[in-house]
């Protein structure tokens, strides 16, 4: 199968340099014409996407080329383009930035030529002006494979500023496809772990978008972009589909091998409608403010499986789903939302309640401290013997783990990629198993399983391994 879909990466020299603003604002821009426009982030990150779907009315995608394999991103990028007029990726970091000692893998560019994309490189002009020049020739001629498009130049100072930069680049034989003025309305507010998300702005966050698309649309040339993206051509490959994942996925796991130092095994609002599960199996999925990071795919994958998937919102709902018979709790928040989550009491009894039942509970980070004794002093879940607190050291990086011990999510000995971004720490009490296996960076265990529960910091990307869907399903359905 081909996918012909239009197509574009923004990318930067460097974070901070305006790739969200550019990216979010042409996405936004381009539909206020009428298009239909597919959002895709490049990496791991929760956050942009949701700037995405504000912006195009579309689930905003990822495309992680070291959580899911470099062979599954043209074909999940062709399932979250399917039908769309144009599609536009907003890069990670710098244009050649990837996993640390790993060379090109999950970095922009590697992403882009996997793509067969033309690259826009959103360039921070504001304390330059010649050297621009040779800024852009550099990333132009670092790896041939790479297609460099065109300029978009951000935070330009004035008009004279914008003659000399654009006087400069006319060596490097690269058009100027916009120019963008320092604006503060459009930029968003950050804190401990990057942008504050869509659901916790609002209004705010609408309002933000449309300054983004208003600079996109006025100081770049949205017909050049176009043109640009449909030069991209076609990309030979089948669009990923849930259920034939599922189909495909390989067998369980052989025993859990030798990690060296480790000790010896011990005994994530979806939008869209969700189809009902044929014998009623209900998956909740915690949502709202507070639990804002989910994959797409870890949804389709649900129910593909067989489950219907009901989200809920652990600040204001007090019970469960009616059926609940699993529990998905991802990433997001709950430090900031402390207060809330441990008032409502009546849900935190009726998770502990239905994990103490030996249900299926699937658990990251967010999720993880949820299901804790006590968050910074407040009263959690009370399912895990383990106190939680925010701490001064930001973990970050992507991880190469393996399940050791057996668990509703995984068997021991399941391979599995992910990603830490956390600034807190969980002390564990005695008695619970752990879930991972780290390999890299460092070999250590890490999370907790017990009874139907499995709680990591660790963020997986389930489409990388569909099999941990149908297993949580099955699990959900025998328990």
């Amino acid at each position: 199968m081909v996918s012909s879909v239009p197509r574009l990466v923004i990318a930067a020299p460097s974070s901070g340099s305006g790739k969200t603003t550019v990216a979010t604002g042409l996405m936004a821009a381009l539909s206020a014409r009428g298009f239909a426009v597919s959002p895709h982030k490049v990496g791991p990150d929760y956050i942009d996407p949701g700037y995405h779907s504000l912006a195009t009315g579309r689930v905003g995608r990822n495309l992680d080329a070291y959580l899911c394999g470099p062979e599954l991103v043209a074909p999940l990028f062709a399932h979250g383009a399917r039908g769309c007029d144009v599609a536009v990726v907003e890069g990670v970091m710098g244009l050649y930035d990837g996993a640390a000692g790993e060379g090109e893998l999950a970095s922009t560019a590697q992403v882009a030529k996997l793509l067969r994309a033309p690259v826009v490189l959103v360039v921070d002009a504001s304390s330059q002006s010649r050297s621009v020049a040779a800024l852009v020739h550099g990333f132009v001629s670092w790896d041939p494979e790479v297609r460099v498009g065109g300029v978009i130049l951000n935070k330009v100072a004035s008009d004279r500023h914008e003659g000399l930069l654009r006087e400069a680049l006319e060596s490097v034989g690269v058009p100027v496809l916009g120019v963008l003025r320092r604006a503060a309305q459009v930029e968003t507010p950050s804190r401990h772990l990057g942008l504050v998300p869509v659901a916790e702005r609002g209004s705010v966050a609408v309002e933000a978008v449309s300054a983004m698309a208003a600079q996109v649309a006025s100081g770049c040339d949205l017909s050049a972009l176009v043109a640009l993206a449909r030069s991209a051509g076609a990309l030979p490959c089948a669009a990923w589909d849930a259920g034939g994942a599922l189909v495909s996925s390989p067998p369980p796991p052989l025993p859990v091998p030798s990690l060296g130092a480790l000790p010896p095994d011990p005994l994530s609002a979806l939008a869209g409608p969700r189809p009902q599960a044929p014998d009623g199996l209900v998956v909740a999925v915690a949502g709202g403010a507070a639990f804002t990071f989910s994959y797409a795919e870890h949804g389709e994958l649900l129910a593909a499986a067989g489950a219907e998937v009901v989200t809920f919102d652990p600040l204001r709902d007090e019970t469960l789903p009616k059926g609940t018979q699993g529990l998905v709790i991802g990433g997001g928040f709950p430090e900031v939302y402390a207060s809330e989550l441990s008032a409502n009491e009546s849900l935190r009894k009726a998770v502990a309640e239905l994990a103490l039942s030996g249900a299926p509970v699937a658990a990251e980070c967010a999720g993880l401290l949820y299901l804790s004794r006590e968050l910074d002093g407040l009263p959690m879940c009370g399912v895990l013997d383990a106190s939680a607190r925010m701490s001064e050291r930001l973990t970050l990086g992507y991880r190469d783990a393996v399940a050791v011990s057996d668990s509703a999510l995984a068997g021991a000995g399941t391979r599995m990629r992910g990603h830490e971004f956390h600034r807190t720490v969980v002390e564990p009490g005695a008695g619970d198993a752990p879930a991972w296996g780290m390999r890299a960076p460092e070999r250590r265990v890490e999370g907790f399983v017990q009874r139907g529960v499995h709680a990591s910091y660790l963020h997986t990307h389930w489409a990388s391994e569909p099999g941990v869907a149908r297993r949580f399903v099955e699990r959900c359905r025998t328990s």
